[in-house]
């Protein structure tokens, strides 16, 4: 016997073996479509009987392996059903001359056997027979299962007679000694009346009988028989067959222990012996007789108790049969199968370390030179017993071992869907998913070397089957996910190989359904770049949105009144951690930063990077970068145009690297730090350029606040001078613009000025308003000095205000601006009676004269009603009698701010009302 059975388990000792083929040309649909119903009867009980048969169905069975029937009766082919198809009559007779040399396959130990004829209709069919069943075609076959059942009945009644001959103690004749196959050039010469040769017959046949009786359902007289034959054989050290009489004791032992079965097949299995229960039944009744004649009372129960094997007994020994079983070369199949039948009693038992030494010694058993099929079946099921017995590891290590055999050099034609079919399945036992997501929950799972081994061993698979969208995604699968693990050398490797997959097909974000229904799902490369923060950012100052005074009144009075829930307090916090308090203003340019690294050794190119957002169409605008090796945080900043209304949220970014178009979500992204991702988005609003006639000045008046758009332009007046400020408006946007309003404040001057400081006249510039997109209006200002020059005491102090700065104003739709008051601020005064020489102190003598040369500027604010005055003059040097011409700093005047003068102040000042205001 050279061909293990690898589904073998210790219940199969009690089956009937029946082999199911086709004769002739049958397709295998229609074969397999009767095999699975004729397969279905598989348990019957026995007509007239309380016993049960159980019967094993193999379409395929060596028929060297039939030789061992002796030794293991479950191994002997005892049925055989052929299936033919036959349309003429004139076909019928080869036919059956093909069912009878089938027969002769396996002729010395059938016991029945039978033929199933499809579509031959007439008078051949009508004819009754016992061993040909007539179908006129695969639906019309009703009767199949009943024909079983005679079938297997009729099985029944030649085991019947062939235990019961066997068991019969003939003393006077001689018995005859059963041999294996191997044995029998061995026993050629012996004595053949010596004791020893007696006992060994006598051994030999108790087990076989043993066998015959457990086939039968009769579990207590198989397990006597056991016994009897084991005490024979261990007298005579007949070890191959007292293993075999060790192993029917196991599997007698397990019926009992485990009605359900131990080959995984729930439901397949009835209560031990099926012979059990009639027997309970009758343990009772006083005189009662079993079928074969023993009276069942509670000595019954006593007797299989004391015979029958405990669960701790069965695996010691199964120990010693295959311990036996090892001293012959021959034996090994047996060998193998007995470990493989105490593996699957042990991983019932949960005893897992014990079934590992099982399946240790049955790795290590050598049989004949097997085929690469034969290899590949071996390690496929002792990758499923390991994975029975919870060796995961163990078991995808098998597994991938039979994978790369479907693909050795010896076979012509490999098999790469088998082998990639394979690693498939042996991705859990190495802690690996196909799914990206897996692998954002925390600390990495599994040894990554091996991991990536098999990774790189699936790229090449897939690439062997012609499927590059395959490879793409597996290789994608790896650089996502194996990243931390990847020297530098196998980054640029890696990445090198992606864009060669890539050149000929390119990653996409489709689901790809293999044909056995598997689904991969997409591999977003979440990390090129890696992404730590995500900031929406607000639109520039002069862009941005500000709602009317009008529209705020009625929103403060639409308020609901104030109710506090903790739950609804909560939600709300939630909801403000995400959503901004700027708005995005609709056919605007809208900003993302993210702050990106890069964590190859290599310059990243990074193509078609855009955002991904969801509640208002938008159009993203894709940018292209390039971040240096290894680089730092590097701010990126991606661009939009949101094209409707309403409130957008920012969901991540979509990229293309290697060729792999990916699209993260920042709901993916670890560690990720957002200040919120959803923002409102406005109606459109239009937008307006101001221009004056006015030069700009070369410095701000006052810094900015950030909410208002300033301009300074800058001009010098004589007091009593006017002079014309032409402010031209010009509507640079898409919405025309409705409404203009101008303003103005003077900030307090000590009432030095009188009439109209600014005037101006918007009559004939409204008339042109709706200002429509790219139209052009002009309004124009009076600015108008005039200065009081009384000769005061403190002239000194009031000369700093007659001077005038003004500075330009932009003008905008009362949607974009809003009116804040400028806060005045003012220098700390001197201190008075300063020391000379220091800031603030100017010395004053009364034989000094000559002229001041006073100089200023001033700017116009940009702000919508808010225009500060802003006082910024400077004292520059005197001209001294006596010093050709030579100039002294006195002092400096900073802005708004006021100078106490020291001693000598009344000689000063009364210089000074002498002295007149004019150009230098």
């Amino acid at each position: 016997m050279s061909v293990p059975d690898y589904m073998q388990c210790a219940e199969d000792h009690q089956t009937l073996l029946v082999v199911v083929q086709p004769v002739g040309i049958v397709s295998e649909e229609n074969f397999f479509r009767i095999y699975k119903r004729i397969s279905s009867v598989n348990q019957i009980s026995v007509r007239d009987s309380q016993r049960a048969l159980y019967i094993r169905y193999r379409h395929h069975y060596p028929p060297e392996n039939s030789e061992w029937g002796d030794f293991q009766t479950h191994r002997k082919v005892v049925g055989l059903i052929t299936i033919t198809d036959c349309f003429s009559a004139k076909d019928w007779p080869q036919t059956f001359e093909k069912f009878h040399v089938q027969k002769e396959i396996y002729g010395s130990t059938l016991y029945d056997s039978r033929l199933f004829v499809f579509g031959l209709q007439g008078e051949i069919a009508e004819q009754p027979r016992t061993d040909v069943a007539f179908y006129p075609s695969y639906d019309d076959c009703a009767t199949v299962e009943k024909r079983i059942e005679d079938f297997v009945e009729s099985l029944f009644i030649v085991l019947e007679s062939k235990r019961l001959d066997r068991a019969t103690d003939k003393s006077g004749d001689k018995i005859p000694l059963l041999c294996v196959p191997f044995e029998k050039k061995d026993f050629v010469g012996l004595d053949t009346d010596s004791r020893h040769y007696k006992k060994r017959c006598q051994g030999r046949l108790r087990k076989h009988v043993g066998d015959l009786c457990l086939q039968a359902g009769m579990l207590q007289d198989s397990l006597v028989h056991y016994h009897m034959s084991v005490e024979l054989l261990r007298s005579v050290n007949d070890f191959l067959w007292l293993g075999a009489a060790l192993e029917g004791l196991c599997s007698a032992s397990v019926i009992y222990h485990y009605p359900g079965g131990t080959g995984g097949k729930a439901g397949a299995r009835r209560f031990p012996g099926s012979a059990l229960p009639a027997e309970a039944a009758n343990r009772h009744r006083p005189g009662a007789l079993t079928t074969n004649g023993i009276n069942a009372d509670t000595s019954t129960e006593i007797g299989r108790a004391k015979n029958c094997l405990s669960p701790e007994d069965i695996i010691e020994k199964y120990k010693e049969a295959i311990s036996y079983y090892s001293k012959y070369k021959n034996a090994g199949v047996i060998e193998l199968e007995a470990c493989v039948k105490a593996v699957r009693v042990l991983a019932i038992q949960k005893r897992s370390m014990e079934a590992s030494e099982f399946l240790q010694n049955a790795v290590y058993i050598n049989l004949r030179q097997l085929s690469e099929e034969e290899k590949i079946q071996r390690y496929s099921i002792l990758s499923e017993l390991y994975e029975l017995i919870g060796f995961h590891r163990k078991s995808a290590f098998f597994k991938r071992v039979a994978a790369m055999q479907c693909v050795a050099p010896s076979i012509s034609e490999p098999g790469w869907r088998a082998c990639y079919k394979l690693l498939l399945e042996t991705l859990p036992g190495y802690s690996l998913s196909l799914d990206p997501q897996d692998f954002n929950k925390g600390t990495h799972r599994g040894w990554a070397a091996v991991q990536m081994r098999l990774l790189h061993e699936l790229v090449y698979a897939s690439r062997r089957m012609g499927n590059p969208a395959l490879s793409v995604r597996h290789l994608s699968f790896l650089l996502q996910t194996m990243l931390d693990f990847l020297s530098d050398q196998e980054k640029k490797d890696v990445t090198q190989s992606l864009e060669n997959y890539t050149s000929k097909c390119p990653g996409t974000m489709e689901l790809l359904t293999l044909p056995d229904g598997l689904t991969l799902p997409p591999v977003p490369f979440t990390k090129l770049p890696i992404v730590r923060c995500v900031k929406l950012l607000n639109l520039p100052a002069s862009l941005r949105p500000q709602k009317m005074k009008s529209l705020l009144g009625q929103n403060v009075s639409a308020k609901s009144p104030f109710i506090y829930s903790p739950i609804i307090a909560h939600s709300r916090g939630e909801e403000r951690s995400k959503k901004i308090d700027f708005q995005w203003v609709q056919g605007d340019v809208c900003e993302v930063q993210l702050m990106v690294y890069n964590p190859m050794p290599f310059e990243l190119r990074v193509e078609n990077m855009g955002l991904l957002t969801s509640g208002v169409e938008f159009e993203s605008l894709p940018a292209a970068l390039s971040l240096p090796a290894e680089s730092g945080l590097y701010p990126v900043t991606l661009v939009g145009v949101p094209q409707t209304t309403g409130t957008i949220t920012v969901n991540g970014y979509h990229t293309t690297v290697f060729g792999v178009f990916s699209d993260c979500l920042l709901d993916s992204l670890p560690g990720i730090k957002t200040s919120g991702s959803t923002v409102e988005v406005i109606p459109a609003l239009p937008r307006l350029q101001i221009s004056t006639s006015l030069p700009r000045s070369a410095h701000s008046l006052q810094p900015s606040s950030g909410d208002e758009i300033s301009t300074n332009v800058s001009v010098q007046l004589y007091n009593g001078e006017t002079q014309q400020l032409v402010v031209r408006l010009e509507n640079i946007g898409l919405e025309p613009l409705e409404k203009l309003e101008v303003t103005s404040k003077i900030l307090t001057t000590k009432e030095k000025l009188y009439g109209d400081f600014l005037s101006w006249k918007l009559e004939d510039t409204l008339a042109q308003f709706p200002l429509q997109p790219g139209k052009v209006a002009t309004f124009t200002i009076s600015i108008k000095v005039k200065l009081d020059f009384s000769c005061q005491e403190n002239l000194l102090q009031d000369l700093s205000d007659d001077g005038i700065s003004v500075s330009g104003f932009p003008l905008c739709s009362p949607f974009r601006q809003v009116v804040r008051p400028r806060v005045e601020s003012k220098p700390v005064n001197a201190a008075e009676g300063g020391r000379p020489g220091e800031p603030g102190h100017m010395k004053s003598d009364s034989d000094f004269h000559g002229e001041v040369f006073l100089t200023g500027s001033c700017g116009f604010s940009p702000w919508v009603g808010k225009i500060p005055w802003r006082r910024n003059w400077q004292l520059t040097p005197v001209c001294l009698p006596g010093e050709s011409h030579g100039r002294r700093s006195l002092a400096s005047y900073g802005s708004m701010g006021r100078q106490r003068v020291g001693h000598g102040q009344s000689d000063l000042a009364r210089q000074l009302c002498d002295c007149p205001l004019s150009e230098p």
